[in-house]
């Protein structure tokens, strides 16, 4: 079987891209977090600008993670370009981290966990897989959605 050619992605609604999204991002800018939420900002592949997009900070099993719900995105392909180097943002803090992409092998306890926090937010992104399905199914699609694991630097 050959790689598909085109990776995984979701686009976002018209509202979450300009409502959801901006207002939750501003929150975040003013210093309050939407239930974990942070601003990523990592440096455009293309442009060399710094990028920002809100994304959803996991506490799971006393490490940090991140997940794409919608696949492989604009902030994961910069993510994998930089080397893993981003900052997450909250309000005036920035923290320095190092992303490392985990191996689908590994992605189903996070997926659960990711799953159980934001079910409500971002369930339609996971083709019917919930947090109470099976190793099997979060197998099945952990390659649709990176995660990647996150070291913060100081």
């Amino acid at each position: 079987m050959e790689p598909d050619p085109k990776p995984h992605y979701r686009k976002p609604g018209r509202f979450t891209r300009r409502v959801f999204n901006p207002l939750v991002a501003a929150l975040t800018r003013s210093g309050i977090s939407v239930m974990g939420s942070r601003v990523l900002e990592v440096t455009g592949r293309v442009s060399g600008l710094p990028q920002r997009v809100p994304v959803n900070l996991l506490s799971f099993e006393d490490r940090y993670y991140l997940v794409s719900a919608r696949g492989t995105g604009q902030w994961v392909r910069n993510v994998r370009a930089a080397g893993g180097r981003l900052d997450l943002l909250l309000g005036r803090k920035r923290q320095h981290v190092v992303a490392t992409e985990l191996p689908d092998a590994d992605k189903p306890p996070v997926l659960r966990a990711y799953l159980r926090r934001w079910k409500a937010e971002v369930g339609v992104f996971f083709d019917g897989v919930t947090a109470d399905s099976g190793d099997d199914e979060l197998l099945a699609i952990g390659p649709r959605h990176p995660v990647f694991v996150l070291e913060m630097v100081s």
